[in-house]
């Protein structure tokens, strides 16, 4: 796949070449906008760089404006995405959902397109859609084409710009310009546009992002204690620099090691995601010894040589695609306390309840610890037909513009000229179902995807993806690990603060260790040590956790 499966888009300069700073910070910090991550490329992966592809460019032209309407975005979310039973992943709990939008949030954004420049789908017989049309903002291309190209409004790297922001303006404002540190709270909290407006108000701001964006913007202001004690010469800017490199590759560790092992539950998918971060060496040796070998296989990724495989690295379109999934959202939220005394009403709240500001208003309600705790608890769901989030197909922005987001989600996959299920496998070189009743083992489905589609050739990616059988302990489909495997990989090859520089002059030893030595459980205890009796024993912190009521002993914990 790293010989067939890498295309670079940039062939017209896409950003000019930046002068590099005057400080010289950004030879061993990440910049605010992710430039000099390659100090002879330096605009390679840098906020404003366009997306990259997974197929090669000829099949990556979208339909014309009549074909690419066909079948209606909206029929295929109403006949076969609605959920009429929530479907739960049993073996994973909630903060997975939340994790990976928290993700998502560092790694891509379109930008926002304008209403009034909208897709149009026609309401059918018997949608109870209010109004005429339902509307999908077209998306800002960077360039006409052909085929059209994107534009990645935050940085392609792996950088935690979720929490730090992908412009020099907006780390600003999240910093307090004191001992290295961020705002903690609402201040700390980005959003997609890294606008100046408030995030709460901004599309997609739930409560599991809010709870994520401040653990680990608690989890930066400690590793700044922890390094100022260690060097109380530094500068603000030093204590910064160091706690953002150190935070941002334990957040990779984190979803390498641990969200990916546990959506993908299976021993050879673990041993291998793990081999990406450690090596066939396993944890222990990397502790003991160090790197015992240049060899990724043998040592891991961090702290390898640097490796583009001859394509400029970016995110690409079809990584985008692949990662629509918010079936794992689901309608109702269940909040309970940690306490046999609840200092707050335990009780259920639909998802439309904790979005933008009611989110604000439930964290100031329940404490950080029983909100964890309740995600902790609770289940994500299946990633799978009729479980997309009935909150989501029919819901008001906070502009007031009402949306069907099952809709939008297959609507941008055709616009961005990602091929269709069928195609993208053969792209892929897996085999392409030749009937529905090769694609998918639910006789139901089958019928339902025939009389959406009528030609198989025409199912969508993500419907593709979400009916197709799951391998063992898989969480999502075959289709969408080929290009997972594949971009979790390159986004560290390609990122020297994974690889060369990964290391004690760049980071500290005290950094190394800090990552070394921290998993998702030991963030979570460190800050909410009241969690432990929920935790104690589970192996991985996307696991679901022990119910517990303990008497109140720590009502800041």
């Amino acid at each position: 796949m790293r010989e067939r499966n890498l295309y670079d888009t940039s062939t017209t300069a896409t950003v000019e070449r930046p002068a590099p700073p005057e400080d010289g910070r950004h030879l061993t910090a990440r910049t605010a906008d992710g430039s000099f991550n390659d100090l002879e490329n330096p605009a390679m992966g840098k906020a404003g760089a366009r997306f990259g592809r997974n197929v090669p460019i000829e099949h990556t032209h979208p339909d014309n404006e009549w074909a690419i309407l066909e079948p209606n975005p909206r029929t295929a979310s109403r006949e076969l995405l609605t959920r009429h039973e929530f479907q739960p992943v049993e073996g994973l709990n909630l903060l997975a959902a939340s994790w990976l939008q928290f993700m998502v949030r560092d790694w891509m954004s379109h930008g926002k397109g304008k209403m009034e420049d909208s897709w149009k789908l026609k309401r059918e017989r018997g949608d109870d859609w209010p109004e005429d049309e339902v509307l999908v903002p077209r998306t800002p291309r960077d360039s006409d084409g052909p085929p059209p190209t994107y534009a990645n409004q935050e940085t392609h790297w792996w950088g935690a710009s979720q929490i730090y922001g992908s412009t020099k303006e907006f780390q600003n404002r999240v910093r307090t310009e004191e001992d290295g540190k961020l705002h903690v709270g609402l201040g700390s909290m980005s959003s997609a546009g890294k606008t100046e407006k408030n995030p709460v108000d901004e599309p997609g701001f739930w409560i599991g992002l809010a709870m994520l964006h401040t653990l680990f913007a608690m989890e930066h202001n400690t590793i700044c204690d922890r390094l100022r004690a260690e060097y109380p010469s530094w500068s603000d800017d030093d204590l910064f620099d160091h706690a953002r490199l150190i935070n941002a590759a334990l957040l990779a560790k984190i979803h390498v090691t641990e969200w990916s092992t546990a959506i993908l539950d299976y021993p050879t998918t673990k041993l291998a995601l793990r081999t990406n971060w450690w090596g066939l060496a396993t944890e222990r040796i990397p502790k003991l010894l160090g790197r015992v070998s240049e060899s990724e296989v043998c040592s891991g990724i961090p702290g390898s040589k640097t490796n583009h495989f001859d394509v400029p690295y970016s995110i690409t379109e079809e990584f985008v695609a692949v990662y629509r999934m918010h079936p794992l959202v689901p309608d109702v939220i269940d909040f309970c306390s940690t306490s046999s005394d609840p200092p707050f009403e335990e009780r259920p709240v639909p998802f439309t309840e904790v979005v933008n500001k009611k989110a604000v208003d439930l964290m100031k309600e329940i404490r950080m610890r029983d909100l964890f705790y309740s995600f902790g608890i609770s289940h994500p769901g299946q990633i799978r037909l009729h479980n997309y989030p009935n909150s989501l197909q029919q819901f008001r922005r906070p502009d007031g513009e009402l949306m069907d987001l099952a809709a939008t989600d297959i609507m941008r996959t055709r616009e961005l000229g990602v091929p269709r299920y069928n195609e993208f496998r053969r792209l892929l070189r897996l085999p392409a179902p030749k009937t529905f009743e090769e694609l998918t083992d639910n006789a139901t489905w089958a019928e339902e995807l025939r009389r959406v589609y009528d030609d198989v050739e025409s199912v969508d990616l993500m419907v593709g993806m979400y009916a197709e059988p799951f391998p063992k302990g898989f969480g999502f489909s075959e289709t969408a690990f080929r290009i997972f495997i594949l971009m979790a990989s390159r986004r560290l090859n390609s990122d020297r603060f994974f690889t060369t520089d990964y290391n004690p002059r760049v980071y500290t030893q005290t950094g190394l260790d800090w990552i070394s030595d921290n998993d998702m459980s030991t963030v979570l205890l460190r800050h909410f040590p009241g969690l432990l009796p929920a935790l104690c024993g589970v192996e991985n912190a996307f696991f679901p956790w022990k119910e517990t009521r303990r008497p109140e002993t720590n009502p800041q914990g």
